[in-house]
């Protein structure tokens, strides 16, 4: 490698998060202190003629980073680390051996745009992949993206739940998750539209709660009142404002309206 201490940090690295379960603080640590050496050695951002040993060894740091700021839970961290393995993913294709992580990285990045909500880059990034269209349904990192954003398009939002066992990877569920309580407050907001109370099962299987616990927690969020003994959630009401209907110059216009039709045929 570009040098002996890198080498040793890589190793290190190695072995905390091959742990079980991972040493995430130690993984942590090690991350930083490995990206500075990256940027010493030129190869955080290479150029020019590079170790193609030192390359993949460069490749594979980042992408262990991908993986530790999702068990991490650092959203920021995971953006970063994908932006800066994508040279790798791309200007370095043809020169360096297939990495057996990067489409479980890249299928990452895809449900990362659905729970921004950015459909038009998913598919831009979709239609950029190295693989053939017909393979998008062939690899279960990519095609389980893909049938979220479907599912989320077709409001098939129980299909959305039951892909978080489906993953094809632990770190999915993360990004699963995050969707899920995007369509809980969607939810909820419907069912504060429509309802002034419902029974505490019901409205746990609407939101998709397991149990109960987990669907008090969010109805104290929501501000909603809680009846243990009765069963029943009471929705908090928004003070709606009263707008007046102008009725009989709806009919004088719609009228008026009418005339003009009439003088036209």
């Amino acid at each position: 490698m570009a040098s002996q201490k890198l080498a040793t940090l890589y190793n290190e690295l190695q072995r905390a998060f091959d742990a079980r379960p991972s040493d995430l603080k130690k993984c942590g640590t090690l991350l930083a202190q490995l990206k500075v050496g990256l940027i010493e050695a030129g190869l955080l951002i290479p150029q020019g003629e590079t170790n193609l040993h030192d390359l993949v060894v460069a490749r594979d740091i980042l992408e262990i980073g991908v993986f530790w700021s999702i068990r991490a839970k650092d959203v920021p961290s995971f953006d970063r680390y994908f932006s800066q393995l994508h040279t790798f993913y791309t200007d370095f294709r043809s020169s360096l051996p297939p990495s057996k992580r990067e489409f479980a990285v890249r299928g990452l990045n895809l449900i990362r745009l659905l729970t921004q909500n950015r459909i038009a880059d998913f598919h831009t990034t979709l239609e950029s992949l190295p693989l053939p269209a017909d393979e998008i349904n062939t690899n279960p990192y990519i095609r389980h993206p893909v049938n979220l954003e479907r599912w989320l398009m077709e409001g098939s939002y129980s299909k959305v739940w039951n892909a978080r066992e489906e993953a094809p990877a632990e770190e999915y569920k993360f990004f699963v998750d995050s969707l899920m309580s995007t369509i809980r407050n969607e939810i909820a907001s419907c069912e504060e539209s429509a309802y002034d109370s419902l029974p505490l099962k019901d409205a746990a299987t609407l939101l998709f709660f397991p149990s109960q616990s987990g669907l008090l927690v969010f109805a104290e969020q929501r501000g909603w009142q809680v009846d243990l003994t009765a069963g029943m959630i009471t929705f908090a009401k928004k003070n709606d404002e009263q707008v007046e209907i102008p009725t009989q110059k709806l009919i004088a216009a719609n009228l008026a309206y009418a005339r003009e039709l009439e003088q036209i045929v």
